[in-house]
This record gives C-alpha cells, sequence and structure tokens, in this order.
C-alpha cells in the first residue's frame, strides 16, 4: 500500500501548503467520515458480539474480521493524516510501526473477500459437506494464516530496513509514508511484485467461485442468486481494493485535467481511495444480509425505544430532583 498519498498538503515538487482553514476543513471531513463509518461498524461488531448465532457461524466470523480490519485501517490512515497535517514529520521508530500495521490490515482484505467466496462457494455447491469443511476452528485457523501471509510481504521490508539504514535513521524524523521510510529499490520491486501475485490469485478465487455458483444457479433458488450477488460485491470490494495500488496512475490522471489544483486532487484521491471502500463492508452484510439486519434494526431500535420510553423519561426526572 503506498501511503505517500496520505499527505495532501504534500505536492509533487515544492514546498506549497494548504492555507489553515483548508487543512482544518480537510481534515474534519476526514474525522467525521471515519467516526461515521466506525460508529456504524462498531455497532455491526457489538450485534456479532451479543448473539451466539453469528458468533458460531463462520461466514459471519469472516465478515466481522474484515470490518475490524476496515476500522483498524481507516483508524490508522485517518490518524497519519492528521499527523501530515499537524506534525508533518514524526520519529521513524514509530512511523515504522503505525505502517506495518494499517499495511497488514489493509493486505488482510483482499485475503478475508477471497475466504468469504470460498465460504460461499460451499455453502452453496457442496452443502452436504458445509458443516464439516466450515468449522469455528477452521475459521479462525484460516484468520491467522491470513496474517501470516500479509505478514510475509511486509517484514522482508523492515529486514532490508534494518540492514541498510543506518542506527541514526530510526531516531530521526520523517514523513511518515510507505517510500519514504521502506525506500529500498529492491523493496519497492517486491512491493508491486507482490501485489500482482496477490491480486491475481484472489481474483482467479472470486472468478472460479462465481462461475461455479453461476452454474449452480440454473435451479435459480433464491438462495443461489443471493450467493451469486455477495460475490459480485466481494469483486466490487475487491476493486475499490486496487485503486490503492493504481493509486498514482488515478492521480496523476486527474492532474492531467485538473493540473492546478493538485492539492485538492490529492485529497480527493485519498478519500476515494483509502476512505470509501471502508464503507462498503457494512452494506453488503449490514444492510443486504436479513439476519444480521434484523439484529442491528432490534438493537438500535431497543436504544431509541428505551430513551424515549415515557416511564425512563419520568423516572429520570425524579432522579434529578432528588439529587
Amino acid at each position: 500500500m503506498n501511503f505517500s498519498s496520505l499527505n495532501t498538503s504534500m505536492p509533487a515538487g515544492g514546498n506549497q501548503r494548504d492555507t489553515f482553514t483548508t487543512a482544518l476543513t480537510k481534515n474534519v471531513i476526514v474525522t467525521a467520515l471515519c467516526i461515521c463509518i466506525n460508529y456504524i461498524n462498531g455497532t455491526l461488531v457489538h450485534t456479532f458480539r451479543k448473539h451466539q448465532i453469528f458468533t458460531s457461524n463462520p461466514r459471519y466470523i469472516l465478515f466481522i474480521h474484515l470490518v475490524l480490519n476496515d476500522m483498524m485501517q481507516l483508524i490508522l490512515s485517518t490518524l497519519l493524516h492528521i499527523i501530515s497535517y499537524t506534525l508533518y514529520t514524526i520519529n521513524v521508530s514509530f512511523c515504522i510501526v503505525l505502517l506495518i500495521i494499517t499495511i497488514l490490515a489493509t493486505l488482510n482484505t483482499p485475503f478475508n473477500l477471497a475466504g468469504m467466496a470460498v465460504e460461499c462457494y460451499i455453502a452453496v455447491c457442496i452443502p452436504l459437506r458445509h458443516a464439516h469443511i466450515c468449522t469455528v476452528k477452521k475459521t479462525y485457523i484460516l484468520i491467522g494464516l491470513i496474517w501470516v501471509v500479509s505478514s510475509f510481504s511486509i517484514l522482508p521490508d523492515l529486514f532490508i530496513l534494518l540492514a541498510t539504514e543506518p542506527p541514526q535513521f530510526f531516531l530521526s524524523r520523517q514523513f511518515c509514508a510507505r517510500d519514504f521510510v521502506f525506500r529500498s529499490t529492491y523493496s519497492l520491486q517486491k512491493r508491486d511484485a507482490s501485489h500482482i501475485v496477490c491480486l491475481a490469485f484472489v481474483w482467479l478465487i472470486l472468478f472460479y467461485t462465481y462461475f461455479r455458483i453461476l452454474f449452480a444457479a440454473r435451479g435459480a433458488t433464491l438462495d443461489i442468486k443471493k450467493a451469486r450477488n455477495t460475490i459480485l460485491l466481494h469483486g466490487l470490494q475487491l476493486l475499490l481494493c486496487m485503486l490503492t495500488y493504481v493509486r498514482p496512475m488515478f492521480e496523476q490522471g486527474l492532474l492531467y485535467i485538473l493540473p492546478s489544483q493538485h492539492l485538492a486532487v490529492r485529497f480527493a484521491c485519498y478519500v476515494i481511495v483509502q476512505i470509501l471502500p471502508r464503507f462498503l463492508s457494512p452494506i453488503v452484510y449490514g444492510l443486504r444480509d436479513q439476519m444480521f439486519r434484523k439484529y442491528v434494526k432490534r438493537y438500535l431500535l431497543c436504544k431509541v425505544s428505551i430513551r424515549n420510553h415515557p416511564e425512563t423519561t419520568s423516572n429520570t426526572r425524579r432522579t434529578l430532583k432528588l439529587q
């Protein structure tokens, strides 16, 4: 993941910066979006934890893992965005910790989508073996493997950094972006190669599961149609994830159209690439899935009814009078 887009005030060449009002507006927008999206995702996580029907279902376990990854990635990328305006440079060692966690959470997303697609394929095409193959224990093992595979992509960069940079570098202050910290030529080449292999592998799984489900859809049952549409949404999520890797080309295209608006273009790219994809996960299951929607709605309506219940209001008033 290329985090050089995080500092939208850092132009391609020169030291031009946003005005205070513009910088404040951009940070307020980013923070507000982060809070709103994470509030929705937090509600989904709370609903998941409160009901055993979800905690014992591999499909929802993988979904919540995806949501937690989105929350982690959104919080850290927003933090880095704010740091780029307020502090501009931070301690390299602290920056490395932030970048590694954020990159891991970002790399986990495609593999998680592939796991969810395979689970959906098994449920539709091999329903009699689904309960045996897709167990809670195996699901948590799969999540552990996802983190291990993602670690294999970033840990070599860390080892190269430790071997090539002097100790003073880790005590210095740098602009916190991947290209500014992991700046070895080998790291850049390895990153591009690993991204290509990762995305090709995940796309292969999505295409395979989609067409197998498509052929199984000749019966045209509602569940099979829903599974097919879910795989399509996973593909859309993966396309949004790919924006991270094609961001430089996407940004250059916009700069070609709007050459004098590079600060606005960089900010727009950051919102489109880093924030908006995090909003899709709640829609896929939080709104589309009838089971999850029913429990989320029950939880939200329960809070509203308790707050607005006449007895609760009168009891609150009595307590206030006694105090």
